[in-house]
Order: C-alpha cells, then structure tokens, then sequence
C-alpha cells in the first residue's frame, strides 16, 4: 500500500472477515458481492478496490442483483434514520416524490423489483425521465442498466467508506442502502 492511500483503506483492508463484510454489506445488500470484495483484500490502492468492485459488479447473477436491489428502498422514500439514502436521494422534491411513488409501483408491477438508479446528483425531474424511459424495458435489457445503475451507486459509496475519518463497525459516521 502506497503512504497515499486514505486511512480509511488501510482500515478496511486490515478489518476482520466480519467487520469488512458488515461494511460492505452497507454499500451493496449482494452477499456474494461482497465477499468478492472482501476476497480481494488488502488493497493497494482506492483504485485497486474499484477495480475489484466492478469485477465483483459483472459476475453477479440475476438472483444476486435481486438481492442487492432489495436493499434499496424505492426513489422518493429514503428508508427513515437512513443517512446514505436521504443524502443519495436529496435530489428529489415533494413535487416529484408523489409521481416518482407511482410510477415506482408501476414499475416494480413490471419487472418485480424497485426502479434502481443513481440518484446521486440527479434531480427529480431527470429520474422521472429515467422512469418513464425504462419502465417499458424488456427484462434482459432492464438487467443490465440495473447492473451499471447499482455499480455507480456502489462505487460512490466505496469510496465514501475508504475516505471517512473512521471506518469500523462500531465508529461508522453513516451508512445503509439508498
């Protein structure tokens, strides 16, 4: 490991089996996600890590999507006391939420599981947008958006963990599905 690379990597490269899958499990809900992850430690580097994710990000099943969008509640309603899903999802105003609720429903209807995007830096109305886009999607399709959707969201959250002041499970500054 380079002396460049944030504490917090080293911290998470030197957590234990438990304690890593417990934090990665707060960036994605994909169990065999995050043991890829994990298997990969130590790393280099916050690159490194990346890497690794969206290695990890390729190789899950449909059944492991599934289990990592089951960890995101639906755009428009954060899950309460859930900081990482508020902040991701602050784009979204009271205008939007109700219609973004109902098209949500309309959606999950369709494809059996929560419209997924990257609401970071995204608006309302821009995610209404992407909403009514997908949600005519053939499922093959609708997959593999869902896929680079959530490896956006995971990549975002990775490097939020390697660059907080404490990584640990009992130190957390905040995490949780968004």
């Amino acid at each position: 490991m380079t002396s460049s690379a944030p504490p917090g990597l080293a911290r998470f490269n030197a957590a234990d089996g438990p304690g890593a899958a417990a934090l990665l499990h707060e960036v994605c809900a994909s169990r065999a996600w995050a043991a890829a992850v994990a298997a990969g430690r130590p790393y280099g580097s916050v690159g490194a890590l990346l890497a690794a994710a969206e290695r990890a990000m390729a190789g899950l099943t449909a059944a492991d999507l599934a289990e990592a969008m089951a960890g995101h509640p639906p755009i428009g309603r954060p899950k309460p006391g859930d900081a990482a899903s508020a902040r991701e999802q602050s784009g979204v105003g009271e205008a939007e939420r109700a219609e973004l609720l109902e098209l949500n429903l309309a959606y999950q209807e369709r494809h059996g599981h929560v419209f997924l995007i990257c609401a970071t830096g995204r608006g309302g109305e821009e995610m209404l947008a992407a909403l009514n886009e997908r949600i005519g999607n053939d499922a093959d399709t609708e997959r593999e958006i869902v896929r680079t959707e959530l490896g956006k969201i995971n990549r975002i959250r990775l490097d939020r963990l390697v660059n907080t002041a404490l990584v640990n499970t009992e130190n957390r500054e905040e995490g949780g599905q968004g």
